[in-house]
């Protein structure tokens, strides 16, 4: 089955699947900047950015954007099912730093809008680019997400209490779908500590600032980026059948070994996508399938952004 249509893949969809950490205090900014993959400091009143926390490793324990709340706090939107575990870790970092890390979900409300009708709904307060953040009337703020072919994507985070947007519901899995799509990454519970950032292309979606400071697993994020370590990328798949995070991906040379690891999966009218983190050396020839050398094949679409074929010399 082909790709969904323009108009299945508008309107407004809940997103609860993501929640909100919140960082909070007179050195949370600094806080955050010693502990995320982004550069926080540099992080204006109308920025958004994509932001990582990995371990002493280097491995994504979460990912999510990253903006400034109107009361001056900060914001992670990242998967709910990490939220708990990203906030508890954080907060045991805080020591004597004047900053609080809360779960901010039960105040704020997230919603996913994508299209031309989600762009006029927004009117006057629709940012204008891609990670710009713009105040919402009557409260709440909208993100624009990097648009997909053409569609624009808006992150929406309302107080609670807030009317939900005026718009037409999305169908079942078209934001999922424009996400996957998106080439932009998201841990998930299944995901957690799988991936060095540059596996899943994390510095060429500007989630990795290589000017600023420490923080944890930089030094190897580093080594990653200079030393020509790079073995292994994400790319968006057409499936056959339904993926699932943290499922494995095999090569047909190869029924022995995984070559891959499904990062984020969706499916919306009957078309699966799938962004998967591959060895390079199985991307030129052979195919690649879910699961097993038996299972349902990966077919290689027209991908967001540009990814370097070839292992960093």
């Amino acid at each position: 089955m082909g790709d969904p249509g323009l108009d299945s893949l508008q309107g407004a969809t809940r997103l609860n699947g993501w929640g909100v950490i919140r960082a909070e205090g007179a050195d949370a900014g600094t806080f955050l900047h010693g502990q995320l993959t982004q550069d926080v400091l540099q992080l204006g009143p109308r920025d958004a950015r994509l932001a990582g926390y990995c371990t002493a490793k280097g491995r994504l324990l979460a990912s999510g954007v990253l903006w400034r709340g109107l009361n001056d706090d900060l914001l992670l939107a990242c998967s709910a099912d990490v939220l708990a575990a990203t906030a508890k870790r954080l907060s045991m970092y805080v020591l004597r730093a004047k900053c609080r890390v809360s779960d901010a979900g039960p105040s704020m409300a997230l919603y996913g809008l994508a299209g031309n009708a989600a762009q006029d709904w927004l009117a006057a307060a629709a940012p204008s680019a891609a990670w710009r953040c713009a105040p919402m009337p009557g409260g709440g703020q909208a993100i624009r997400l990097p648009d997909v072919f053409g569609i624009a994507r808006y992150l929406l985070a309302l107080p609670a209490e807030h009317a939900a947007p005026a718009l037409p519901a999305s169908v079942a899995g078209a934001w999922d779908w424009l996400e996957v799509t998106s080439g932009v990454p998201r841990i998930v519970a299944a995901t957690v500590e799988k991936f060095v950032p540059q596996m899943v292309n994390f510095e060429l979606v500007d989630g990795v600032s290589f000017q600023k400071g420490c923080y944890p697993g930089q030094e190897i994020v580093a080594r990653s980026q200079y030393r020509g370590s790079i073995k292994r990328r994400a790319f968006v798949f057409a499936c056959e059948a339904a993926a699932q995070p943290g499922q494995e991906v095999f090569h047909s040379a190869d029924a022995e070994q995984p070559a891959g690891m499904v990062v984020n999966a969706a499916s919306c009218a009957g078309s699966h996508r799938a962004l998967v983190e591959v060895k390079l050396a199985t991307v030129a020839a052979g195919s690649l399938h879910l699961g097993s050398t038996a299972g349902a094949p990966l077919r290689s679409v027209e991908q967001a952004y540009t990814i370097p074929l070839e292992a960093d010399a």
